[in-house]
């Protein structure tokens, strides 16, 4: 190594090694290589040697005069580089970020120099800083200090230090410290960042003077968020993205409407005068709910731009919007999401406080759920809702941390300079499109009015609200800096509020060229308008389910199963080749596998989905001979043909409340996609009750919304206590209503088998709620003959199916679920010929004429009694009741039998389960009725 590498070696990363080495020399010279030794020596000279060419690279300042002169060069330069790490990891701290300059910037011990032994007669001392900041191979201290705070301490400040990748560490920093983090804009590129402005401001106020009162939930003090949308969707266009969807909550979002996306005003103005264009939907929702969806004409080409619909509940379109996007990419095979990108828009107590958040941000890097990297948004008016003293707001330094979980980098920037917005927002783009990474922007702002226009947010801040009441706005101050720097004049930018305001009073959207109008963002959904009732060919030849049984059932050559999976292969085998009855687990492959075949996908995911809760599935085989976690594995239903549909089954994270949100958006924009979500037992779907409130049971009412998304919950009363057996029946028959939903109850394999080919194939696309069984997966009176799948039909009751005569029948029980099988158990034992046995597979839509059918068989009965294995309250019983009242004769007696009401699901003593189960078995076959007993 020659004596010049050497100095320059001493100065960068690794001065504790050298001065390690010179410990060692001045302890024993031989103990250090000859090399060494002898630049060590020629050091001992440097004071009678100040020209030598080694000690150019300290640019002959530092002076090197007895043997402690290198320890203090090199714990310097150790101290300079420390000091130049802190500012990477801590100068967020100090940056100006907050409009309303309520606090001067802090004083931090880690960025003081004195905190590294540096004081002001080093301040002139020239310092290597090849490969430790961008942008200069030697500063003085001097300016290496006012370097890294205008780096790292000016309107933008960055998080990025905990990011585990070396290489994504460098990026930012040769980013950041090669221009300072400070913007170099064009004067045509600041006008139309004013134009922005004034637009953003503009329609606020606006619609504030025009409709006064009326809840709006404004933008104000936020309008730089419509700068960086702007500029994000001009980049994304640049970067060659065809599509970009975006979620988003209240605040700011006709905003967004109009002036992103392109929305007429005078449909937003329609909309606050009561009139909508969705009128003829069962329900609608208020204007700053609703979604749009347009394609528009940027300076470099089109892009398709969409806003989810979205109720109030904060952040839980996060996982709805990713799943749309995820659709759109598997549709244009966009494996690393270069066309298209999913955009979140959060508050900033939302994006801290709704644990909705940290599952979705958990999704980012996983196979199943991966969009190539999420582009999110803070709107951050550091107020969040009401909250009245910052010590409650929260236990982390910033509202962005949760961010940190998956080290996506977080840029904080002043509202109030919308250059460093658009500066922040062009090296997040640059940043997802190099990395495929989730990227934060958290935009530092204030929230001008209330929550809404109709609060007094001074009673709770008065403090703040002195403040903002003296601000002149954003678009105020940046527009006397453009006439400051000679940009524009006064009469210019007074123009632009003038133009803006008569465009607005025409209904004219601004500078948002449509080039095509599409509210409903459709997918092609027209085929789905018929109606349940509609005969839907579900059969398949027998031919071709033995040809797909054979594929599904044959083993690659060298591939080893493990034991009970084999068995489990050979006994399908042995079902197709003697077309002896089918199970469960058989029945569901061959319904993917027909549809797969036809050119349709399919999708399941849920915490247990490619074994099955109760392996009886087994979707995915693992070689019990691989050497690796990440190989050996099998998935028959993705080798059938060469050009069949996609199958994609996930082993999700644990999770609820994200993945049944994502599954959803995954449906709304894959119709051609049987789209399931499976939840490890039935009643866990409660962690989600939002999503299925919100969306899967009323979106279609409120923003006419299709998904055909399809839930399989397992119920059924084991005995395994109250957490495992009920999904809660009663809750989505609850929210049935116009035709939302389908809720079904199957019980054989032959209905399972056509009823998931139903939800594909029919022309009706709901969602479909199935309540799957868990001890009837083996149960071989559950299996059906091979016959039923070839010829059969979804049956949405069941009628009596042993032989007794249809005249000595006296009572009709009527049922859904497993308890048939232990009530058709219990008549077997007693030998009742007078009672018979209904299923009611179907609960909604109530199959009021197939019922009706199978009740008339049976003229001489006179009671009718509804058995459940749910107590009273809950279950289906409730919700029966009228229905079936409705269908009986006069005269005939109705009743329940069942268990007794409780405020548990289910006892968890096993003796006392059975308890109950025998004693609704004595009830239901009770020569006297004893529960509700009501005569008609």
């Amino acid at each position: 190594m020659a004596n010049q590498d050497k100095s320059s070696f001493l100065f960068m990363t690794n001065a504790p090694y050298i001065e390690e080495l010179y410990e060692k020399y001045l302890q024993n010279a031989t103990s250090v290589s000859a090399e060494w030794r002898s630049y060590f020596d020629q050091v001992h000279q440097a004071s009678e040697v100040k020209e030598k060419n080694y000690l150019e690279p300290i640019h002959e300042v530092i002076s090197v005069s007895s043997e402690k002169t290198i320890h203090e060069i090199a714990r310097k330069q150790v101290g300079v580089q420390s000091l130049i790490g802190a500012y990477r990891f801590l100068g967020n701290r100090r940056a100006n970020l907050d409009p309303l300059k309520r606090k001067e910037k802090p004083k931090i011990a880690e960025l003081e120099p004195s905190f590294y032994g540096l004081n002001e007669s080093d301040m002139g001392k020239i310092f290597s800083t090849t490969n430790t900041y961008f942008g200069a191979d030697s500063m003085t201290l001097k300016e290496l200090i006012q370097a890294l705070e205008q780096t790292y301490c000016g309107n933008i400040g960055i998080e990025y230090m905990y990011i585990s990748d070396p290489v994504i560490k460098r990026w930012w920093q040769e980013k950041l410290e090669s221009i300072r983090s400070e913007p170099t804009l064009s004067d045509k590129t600041k006008r139309t960042i004013l134009s922005y402005l004034t637009e953003a401001e503009g329609l606020e106020r606006y619609l504030h003077t025009r409709y006064v009162g009326q809840k709006r939930f404004s933008l104000e003090g936020g309008e730089s968020f419509i700068v960086s949308m702007n500029h994000l969707v001009e980049l994304a266009t640049q970067q060659g993205l065809e599509e970009v969807v975006i979620g988003m909550a209240h605040r700011g979002r006709l905003n967004v409407l109009v002036n992103v996306l392109g929305k007429s005003p005078k449909d937003l103005f329609a909309e606050f005068e009561g009139k909508y264009s969705s009128m003829d939907l069962p329900a609608g929702d208020v204007k700053y709910h609703n979604g749009f969806s347009s394609d528009i004409l940027t300076t470099l080409g089109p892009i398709h731009l969409s806003l989810a619909f979205n109720p109030s509940h904060l952040e839980i379109v996060d996982p709805v919007v990713a799943g749309s996007v995820r659709a759109r990419q598997d549709q244009k095979l966009d494996y690393q999401g270069k066309k298209v990108m999913g955009v979140m828009v959060h508050g900033d107590a939302a994006f801290a406080g709704q644990g909705v958040v940290m599952e979705t941000l958990n999704l980012a890097d996983t196979r199943g759920y991966g969009i190539g990297g999420t582009f999110h948004i803070v709107i951050n008016n550091q107020i969040g809702f009401t909250t009245s003293d910052p010590r409650d707001k929260g236990s982390m330094t910033y509202s962005t941390d949760p961010a940190k979980l998956i080290e996506a980098p977080v840029l904080h920037v002043n509202g109030d300079d919308p250059e460093s917005v658009v500066l922040a927002t062009q090296l997040a783009m640059e940043f997802r499109n190099q990395f495929s990474r989730d990227v934060v922007l958290d935009i530092v702002c204030f929230r001008r009015l209330g929550h809404n226009e109709q609060d007094t947010p001074s009673l709770t801040q008065p403090l703040m609200y002195r403040k903002i009441d003296v601000h002149p706005g954003t678009r105020a101050l940046y527009g006397t800096r453009l006439v400051e720097e000679g940009i524009l004049k006064d009469s210019d930018v007074k123009k632009l509020i003038a133009t803006y305001r008569r465009d607005l009073e025409n209904g004219i959207a601004p500078r948002k060229t449509q080039i095509a109008f599409d509210d409903s963002d459709a997918m092609d959904w027209s085929r789905y308008d018929g109606r349940w009732t509609d005969y839907i060919r579900t059969a398949v030849p027998e031919n071709e389910i033995i040809e797909l049984g054979e594929i599904l059932t044959t083993v690659p050559e060298h591939f080893k199963l493990h034991p009970l999976l084999q068995k489990v292969i050979n006994d399908r085998k042995a079902m197709l080749a003697e077309q002896s009855d089918v199970d469960w687990g058989l029945a569901e492959h061959l319904a993917f596998a027909t549809l797969l075949s036809d050119g349709y996908s399919v999708r399941i995911s849920g915490e247990d989905s490619g074994r099955g809760t109760f392996s009886h599935r087994h979707a995915v085989w693992h070689d019990q001979n691989r050497e690796r976690w990440d190989s050996g594995t099998w998935i028959p239903l993705e080798h059938l043909f060469p050009n069949q549909g996609r199958f994609t089954v996930i082993d999700s994270v644990l999770s609820e409340e994200a993945v049944l949100g994502y599954e959803y958006g995954y449906a709304l924009s894959s119709p051609k996609c049987l789209t399931i979500w499976e939840a490890q037992f039935g009643d866990f779907a409660n962690g989600a009750q939002v999503v299925i409130d919100q969306f899967i049971s009323s979106g279609e009412a409120k923003w006419g919304r299709r998904s055909g998304l399809t839930m399989m919950l397992p119920h059924g009363y084991e005995g395994q206590g109250p957490e495992h057996s009920s999904a809660r029946v009663e809750r989505y028959l609850q929210l049935a209503s116009d035709h939302n939903m389908l809720i079904m109850q199957p019980t054989t394999a032959a209905q399972i088998f056509h009823l998931l080919r139903r939800q594909m194939l029919g022309t009706v696309r709901k969602p479909l709620i199935i309540f799957t069984p868990k001890s009837l997966l083996r149960n071989k009176s559950a299996s059906s003959p091979l016959q039923a799948l070839s010829e059969g039909v979804f049956l949405p009751v069941i009628g009596e199916t042993d032989a007794i005569e249809a005249s000595d029948v006296r009572r009709i029980i009527l049922c859904t679920g497993k308890v048939y099988y232990e009530l058709h158990k219990k008549r077997s034992e007693k030998q009742l010929k007078h009672v018979a046995l209904i299923r009611v597979e179907q609960l909604y839509p109530f199959p009021e004429k197939e019922l009706e059918v199978q009740m008339n068989r049976y003229p001489s009965a006179e009671e009718i009694v509804w058995v459940q294995d749910e107590p009273q309250n809950q279950g289906a019983w409730t919700y029966m009741t009228p229905l079936i009242w409705q269908l009986m004769k006069k005269g005939q007696t109705l009743a329940y039998a069942g268990r007794e009401a409780s405020s548990s699901p289910a006892v968890g003593y096993a003796t006392r389960h059975h308890e109950q189960l025998k004693t609704l078995l004595e009830d239901a076959f009770a020569d006297e009725l004893k529960e509700f007993k009501q005569t008609k």
